[in-house]
Order: C-alpha cells, then structure tokens, then sequence
C-alpha cells in the first residue's frame, strides 16, 4: 500500500502570511505520528516564479539537506534541517522553469519542460510539467508525452503508476480553474487508453479539494495551501483567504484503487 500526502498552490511571494501558511502544513506532516511514503508538491509553488521564492521553498521543504532522513523537528521559526519523506515537486503555471531548476532542484536553469520519475514503495509517481511558459492555461506538450511513452516503456507493465501534474483535465464548475485548465484532454485520454498501468491522476490549481473521473480512472485534486476557492454557492468573492489550510492523503492499495482523504491545519 502507498501513502502519499499532497500540497499544492503555496504560492510562496516572500510575505510573512505566505511563509506561515506553508509552514503550518509543513508542520503538521512533520509531527504525524505514522509515516508516509513521500508528499507531493503540485505546482505554483511561487507566486512570482522568482529564484528567492524557490530559495524559500528549498527550505521550507528540507531540499538540500542530505536526504529525506534528517532528524529532528527545529525550533518554531528556524529553518528546516530536512524532512522525514521524501518531497516530489512539479511545476505550475505561476512557475518559472529556469529559476525553478536553478533553486529547487539545483540543476542547470534549462527552460524545458520539468519533468521527473519516482519509485516510492512498489509504485512509480510521474511528476509532470502541465505549465506553459508566460501562460496561465495547461499543457502536456509533446515533449512531455514523448517522455511519458518513454518512462512507461521502460517500466515492466505490471508496476503501478500515478500521474501527478499541476492543471487538472476537466471543468470543476467554477468559472476561475474552468478557465486555465489542460488543454487538450484528448490526448491524456488516449494514453490512458493505452496504458492500464496508470492508475489515477492527481493534480492541483483549482485551490479546491475535489474528486471525479476522467478517462475512467480517478482523478483527484489537492485543496490550496495559500487559500481556497469559493464555490459559487458559498458566497461572493473568489479566494477565501481566512479559510485553513488544506492538504490531501492519497492511497494506492493493492488491488491499484486510489482513495483520497482531505484535511485542513
């Protein structure tokens, strides 16, 4: 069984309420009593797409400290020596590719798009990069698909395999995400299709928990670190900046079914 914690959309901008916000949650997943296999981070992770907002990230999420396995919660307020999970990150449409390498991951600032493959426990989660340059609307773009045909080959059929990338492929009913979502769905769908292997979707932008289905297969979306949609219903005004802060747990069991439970901190 694999147990994966999400948070998306910290939009880290150097402000004191951002910061805070990011590490009530931070804490939270640190002080749990059982452990976990790794935490997503699903894009818009700055607000700016500016290195010193990445720089942030790194610390807030025990990057660049030696591994997964420092032990040891800090002080309040002092920075994190490293956290007791692995931490896997993909961009969203607030990010800046170049920076975004350059400080989060310490790579080469290569304006590409961001992707990478994880093992965590019998599994393998595809952190994908939905963004487009300059660009608040979605997209797997043919690089990325080539990538994903290419992971998947090499992988043995039978491993189960998670998706996880920023916008989400459907419309939620709201006219905000409804307006930015995947384009081109279709094409997700058709490798779906092609490849039972994958079991379920996560995503996130939307800054609402929500679940569905797309393509017959679960897909799941991780509420907003910095603060949550109002629906429609639920009052005037788009973001409800006064609402907690939200994160999600996923688990993948072993007959491949994905079961996703929200929380707020």
């Amino acid at each position: 069984m694999l147990v994966l914690a999400q948070i998306s959309d910290l939009h880290l901008d150097g402000t004191p309420r951002a910061t805070a916000r990011a590490r009530r949650v931070i804490d939270h997943l640190r002080a749990l009593p059982g452990p976990f296999d790794a935490l997503l981070v699903t894009g818009d992770i700055a607000d700016h797409g500016a290195e010193s907002e990445y720089e942030e990230a790194a610390e807030l999420l025990g990057l660049h400290t030696g591994g997964p396995n420092d032990a040891g919660p800090p002080p309040p307020g002092a920075p994190f020596p490293g956290l007791p999970f692995p931490v896997l990150t993909c961009p969203g449409n607030h990010d800046s590719r170049a920076p975004y390498r350059k400080a989060l991951l310490r790579e080469p600032a290569a304006e590409g798009p961001v992707n990478r493959a994880h093992h965590v426990g019998g599994a393998v989660v595809l952190m994908c990069d939905s963004s487009i340059p300059g660009a608040d609307e979605g997209r797997l773009d043919e690089e990325t698909y080539g990538w994903l045909e290419d992971t998947l080959d090499g992988l043995d059929g039978e491993t189960p395999v998670l998706l996880a990338f920023h916008h989400p492929p459907v419309a939620l009913h709201h006219p905000l995400p409804d307006a930015y979502q995947l384009d081109r769905p279709r094409e997700l769908a058709a490798l779906l299709e092609r490849r039972p292997e994958i079991a379920g979707i996560i995503a996130g932008h939307a800054h609402t928990p929500a679940a569905t289905v797309f393509a017959g297969r679960p897909l799941a979306i991780g509420p907003g670190v910095t603060w949550t949609l109002r629906l429609p219903w639920e009052g005037e005004g788009v973001a409800d900046r006064d609402a907690p802060v939200g994160l999600a747990f996923h688990i993948l069991d072993d007959e491949r079914r994905l079961t996703t439970h929200f929380r707020v901190v």
